[in-house]
């Protein structure tokens, strides 16, 4: 907003995301940028285009052999396991387990889907054991933590 500081000076400040710029000079030649101010604004964009930070996180998500219809997601057979620590291990060392890291929930289901049922506190003590024991990594999403097995070279 145009502020008077004297009777000879003028300032105009204008803020755009987080960048702010401001003009000053006599009232007539303020006004005479002010009006220049599209062209203006393109140009000081663009001057802040190289002090953008340039990190982009990419994402790529392998959907292959992942079926989804009316019956929902199918999940993994898993051999029977003799704890749930193989269980869960088993569940992502499959496809369905590497192609992406899977929440607790999803885990859950899995195992249900192969008969074998553990309260959702169980099998976060379950998760919680293997991530201390560096089999499985762990780490926190908008949708919450999300488990993905440990590379075998990571292990090595």
């Amino acid at each position: 907003m145009p502020e008077k500081t004297g009777s000879s000076s003028f300032k105009f400040r204008v803020k755009i995301g987080e960048y702010e710029v401001e003009l000053q000079g006599k009232r007539e030649e303020v006004l005479k940028a002010v009006a220049d101010l599209p062209g203006l604004l393109a140009e000081v964009s663009k001057a802040f285009e190289s002090v953008k930070p340039k990190t982009v996180a990419t994402l790529t998500v392998k959907s292959e052999g992942v079926k989804r219809g009316s019956e929902g997601e199918k999940y993994p057979k898993i051999e029977h396991a003799a704890g749930g620590e193989e269980a869960v291990l088993g569940l992502l060392e499959t496809e369905w387990g590497k192609w992406r890291p899977r929440t607790v929930s999803e885990l859950k289901e899995a195992l249900d889907a192969n008969g074998l049922e553990f309260s959702g506190r169980v099998l976060a003590g379950l998760l919680n054991g293997l991530v201390r024991k560096g089999k499985v990594r762990r780490w926190n999403t908008d949708a919450g933590y999300v488990y993905i097995l440990v590379e075998k070279e990571a292990l090595a």
